[in-house]
C-alpha cells in the first residue's frame, strides 16, 4: 500500500516540473532490493493521474541490481542470498553501495498544443 503515497510524490513532482505542458512519460530507477512491485505502482498512477496533465502517461522503470563492496579491499560484488562476505578477501566489513534506489530520473513533456493538433 505504500505505493500509493510514493506515487502521489511522483505525480506532484511530474506536475511541478512539468510547466504546465502535458506529462507523456517518467522514468523510474528502482533498486533491486526495492519492495515497490512495477504493476502496483503503474496501477495507482494509471488511476490519481487520471483528469491531470499526466492522464494516459506511461512509467517506465529501469531496475539496479543489489552490488555489495568490501570495506578492506574495495572489491565489489553481486549481493546473492548467502554472500555476506568478501568473496576476494573473506572480511566481513561489507556494506550494500547499489540497489536500494528509488527515484524519479526524468520525464518527458509535449506542448499541449501539440496534443491538441
Amino acid at each position: 500500500m505504500h505505493e500509493l503515497s510514493v506515487t502521489q510524490n511522483l505525480l506532484n513532482l511530474a506536475l511541478t516540473h512539468s510547466d504546465s505542458k502535458r506529462v507523456t512519460d517518467l522514468y523510474l530507477v528502482i533498486g533491486q532490493l526495492s519492495s515497490f512491485v512495477d504493476e502496483s505502482l503503474q496501477m495507482y498512477w494509471d488511476i490519481i493521474s487520471e483528469g491531470t496533465l499526466a492522464d494516459h502517461s506511461r512509467l517506465h522503470f529501469s531496475r539496479i541490481p543489489a552490488e555489495m563492496e568490501c570495506g578492506d579491499c574495495q572489491y565489489r560484488y553481486p549481493l546473492t542470498a548467502d554472500q555476506f562476505t568478501c568473496p576476494e578477501c573473506g572480511s566481513e566489513k561489507v556494506s550494500l553501495v547499489s540497489g536500494d534506489e528509488f527515484y524519479l530520473d526524468s520525464i518527458e513533456v509535449l506542448p499541449m498544443e501539440q496534443i491538441l493538433t
